[in-house]
């Protein structure tokens, strides 16, 4: 008895273990973030901070619609079926969500491409268009690494997406500065030519988020690589017993079509409430870029505006980091739990996760809000961050909240209750357009009516 319980805490240990590994790679990516966005923001300032924001905003959208729930969809495929020892079928999970990866990044990135005068002409700043261009490629590569990271997190391990993401955060922050600071002074040229002041900015943007695409094609070829060598070792075959109902050992291989299907209805409740879940932001800068320019601001004050939020949300995603990386190895262990049909070990899992999510998080919260002056003066010397520090102070307990909010969303996707995560986010969506329109168009809070939406959010 004592040895069964030992296994089943080992188990919880591991998943936190996992977790935590996670964790600490995405803390140390928002930390290498923060530190390339001082010489970024030095080079293209708030005006092109608020185009490079903006475009993000959007690609974001994209890139969830397109493969952002690929990690979650293929590690609860691969799970479920390591749990039963079907091998085989694990690796024609993996070709097909290549498939499907190819058709839905390729889209996505098509639609960038050819609608980035649309999206930045909707969001009133027409000279994001530059820097969406950028991002188009981007989604085609991040929708087959999405793949590659859900076939490695399924089997349980969490360390190729931390090692990926590290290599995929230094690769964007060398050549983001580097590539801005080039396109920069394109831009200035195309100003001295043209009698414009906005090329500069706008070409500064495109330039950091050139650097985005070249750290996903560096953790795509990491990936590839990992693939080629230990794809099939890392499933553990020699050590997980087959169970079939015919007794012969072997699983029935599923066709490729039925993963196709399954992967397609394990996708779409998750894509619909991650989009939900994280179009406040792109809702947010439309919102606010029309309720403004209602109001008599140009473009230029707006990408300002929203340039200041932008250097608020880094400060703000770095203990988000830590949610977000539990979540990731929270879903496949759920999994494999539910599919084992042992309750136990998924409350075990369930609390473990929402106990050290608030243990980071609430401390955090209060420390951004105290010492949110400092902070700022450090990471962006030489500014007047007055308007920086009172939204950091204003919008620090959203870090609470956002990271409650990511592992219980979790914890639903782990226990097959996709539905639900889709409605609370209509419902959490309706509210806070209205928080916003009210705050903005009659209160008049200018920006921080997005940061207390936000919170309410």
């Amino acid at each position: 008895m004592k040895a069964v319980q030992g296994k089943k805490k080992n188990k919880a240990a591991n998943f936190v273990i996992q977790g935590s590994i996670l964790a600490m790679a995405g803390i140390l990516v928002r930390i290498i973030g923060m530190l390339y966005r001082m010489p970024l923001n030095d080079i293209i300032g708030k005006q092109g901070n608020g185009y490079y924001t903006s475009a993000y905003n959007v690609y974001n959208i994209l890139l969830i619609l397109s493969s952002y729930s690929m990690p979650v969809a293929i590690s609860k495929m691969i799970s479920a079926r390591l749990a039963k020892g079907e091998y085989e079928n694990c690796r024609r999970i993996l070709k097909a969500g290549l498939l499907y990866a190819t058709v839905t990044g390729g889209l996505a990135a098509i639609i960038l491409w050819f609608g980035s005068d649309f999206f930045a002409g909707l969001i009133k700043t027409p000279y994001s268009s530059y820097a969406l261009k950028t991002l188009a490629p981007t989604i085609w590569i991040m929708a087959y690494l999405g793949v590659l990271r859900g076939y490695f997190q399924g089997t349980g391990t969490m360390i190729p997406t931390a090692v990926s993401q590290i290599l995929e955060q230094i690769v964007n922050a060398i050549v983001s500065v580097v590539a801005a600071g080039l396109l920069f002074h394109v831009g200035e040229g195309m100003n001295a030519a043209q009698g414009a002041k906005n090329y500069s900015y706008a070409l500064g943007a495109a330039g950091g988020t050139i650097g985005t695409g070249a750290g996903a094609a560096t953790a795509f070829i990491f990936f590839v690589m990992l693939t080629l060598s230990k794809g099939r070792e890392v499933l553990g075959e020699e050590t997980v017993p087959v169970h079939t109902a015919d007794g012969s050992g072997r699983a029935k291989a599923e066709s490729y079509g039925r993963l196709m299907y399954v992967l397609t209805i394990t996708v779409l409740p998750i894509i619909v409430s991650s989009a939900v879940y994280n179009c406040s932001n792109v809702v947010d800068n439309f919102l606010f870029g029309q309720g403004m320019d209602r109001l008599g601001y140009t473009g230029e004050e707006i990408a300002v505006f929203w340039g200041a939020l932008g250097q608020y949300q880094l400060l703000f995603n770095i203990p988000v980091a830590v949610s977000n990386a539990l979540s990731s190895s929270l879903i496949p262990s759920l999994t494999r739990a539910v599919s084992s049909g042992n309750q136990e070990e998924t409350n075990q899992r369930i609390a473990a996760a929402v106990r050290f999510s608030m243990l980071i998080a609430i401390p955090a919260a209060v420390g951004i809000g105290v010492l949110a002056e400092p902070v700022s003066n450090l990471l962006f010397a030489g500014e007047d961050n007055s308007l920086l520090i009172r939204l950091t102070m204003a919008g620090a307990l959203a870090v609470v909240f956002f990271s409650l909010s990511t592992v219980t969303n979790a914890v639903l996707q782990g226990l097959n209750r996709l539905d639900v995560p889709v409605r609370h986010a209509f419902l959490s969506l309706a509210v806070h357009i209205i928080l916003v329109e009210v705050f903005l168009m009659i209160f008049h809070m200018g920006i921080f009516s997005v940061v207390f939406a936000n919170i309410l959010f």
